[in-house]
């Protein structure tokens, strides 16, 4: 097959594709630049988009002996999830700037070029696992092995004709191994760190970010009976769950933390309340994308909210016609906020299937 490898700079994308090439596969690497001024891309970041990045997928694929292109996507990621980003904050959401880059970009706008021009299969170097089931039917997205580097919930949003596109060649190893492998194999970024910043936010100062680009936006800060505690500058600087940075002089009555329990950015106001407040046992999510026609109806499963964490068993009753979903829990979840990714697994003695996803729109106590 010819494949088309997504070189992020990092270990796990130069061992996916290596291994790539010792299966057989035609692969050509690709690097996307996605800042619209190269100049402002940190060097020794820990992002996963630097210039430090290029250059050291542009070694491992010389170390491989295999054509290495960069290719401009800028354009696209400022509008589908820069600009996304800053949106969703405005109207009170909780996004998450990496799920969307995988959706749209890393995925949607590197399969449609790489489809075009004669490619195959796209691989990265998630750690996820594509099966195929014994009857030959259509094969599950399942998560990987290593359940402490497990990415199949930043892939739950991609639809089904993306993942018959797609290769992901580590996910049935886990972390330490892959190390050692690229260590064997001669490349550099064998003991690279694992990116974690949000990549165009350069001093990972989020809150100046989002204050430059949306502006003040006064509004009140109020407990559970609507008590007025303070003015804030706008609501893009909290988020549900959130306790540090609230700036209460007084201390609740019952001397508890404080938590960020609702964001109305209609009105310009971020409750707060107790732990116990947080708690949410219903979730309303639209924009669905599920990789199994014969998700609708009601079924019974697990949902995960959070890239690590929160997960549980649910029944979920699917309208597709509507896009839209309802998550019934069978034990309540906390800090869960609109915006974030719904995302449904199905429990499986080979490992946990990805069903699909939808974003959070509301939630009920």
């Amino acid at each position: 097959m010819r494949v088309l490898a997504a070189m992020s700079g990092g270990v796990d994308s130069a061992v996916a594709a290596s291994r790539a090439v010792a299966a057989g596969h035609e692969v050509v690497g690709v690097h996307l630049a996605l800042s619209q001024d190269p100049q402002t891309v940190r060097e020794s970041s820990r992002g996963c988009c630097s210039l430090e990045d290029s250059a050291d997928a542009r070694r491992v694929c010389d170390k491989l002996g295999i054509p290495f292109y960069v290719w401009d996507f800028s354009d696209r990621f400022k509008e589908d999830v820069i600009d996304n980003f800053i949106d969703s904050y405005a109207i009170g959401e909780t996004p998450n700037p990496c799920l969307r880059c995988n959706e749209k970009i890393k995925f949607a706008a590197l399969l449609e070029r790489g489809i075009a021009l004669g490619f195959d299969v796209v691989v990265t170097g998630h750690y996820a696992r594509l099966t195929q089931p014994a009857d030959g039917g259509d094969g599950y997205l399942r998560r990987g092995v290593d359940p402490n580097k497990d990415q199949s919930y930043v892939l739950g949003v991609l639809g089904a004709h993306e993942i018959e596109h797609c290769m992901f060649p580590v996910g049935d190893t886990i972390k330490p191994e892959i190390r050692e492998e690229a260590s064997a194999a001669g490349f550099s970024v064998a003991k690279k760190p694992d990116s974690y910043d949000i990549c165009f936010i350069l001093d990972g100062n989020t809150q100046a970010f989002l204050g430059k680009h949306i502006g003040m936006r006064p509004g009140m800060i109020v407990d559970q009976e609507g008590t007025q505690l303070r003015e804030h500058a706008g609501v893009h600087e909290f988020t549900i769950g959130q306790r540090k940075g609230l700036d209460i002089k007084a201390p609740a009555a019952d001397g508890r933390p404080r938590y960020v329990t609702d964001i109305d950015a209609k009105t310009g106001t971020v409750t707060v309340g107790t732990r116990e407040n947080l708690k949410i046992s219903t979730i309303h999510a639209d924009r669905l994308k599920f990789l199994h026609p014969a998700m609708d109806g009601q079924i019974d499963c697990e949902v995960q909210v959070r890239a690590h964490g929160g997960v549980v068993s649910c029944s979920a009753t699917i309208d597709r016609d509507a896009d839209f979903m309802v998550l019934n829990l069978n034990e309540p979840l906390q800090g869960v906020a609109r915006g974030q990714a719904a995302v449904l697994y199905l429990p499986d003695a080979d490992g946990d299937i990805v069903l699909g996803s939808g974003t959070i729109c509301h939630t009920e106590s």
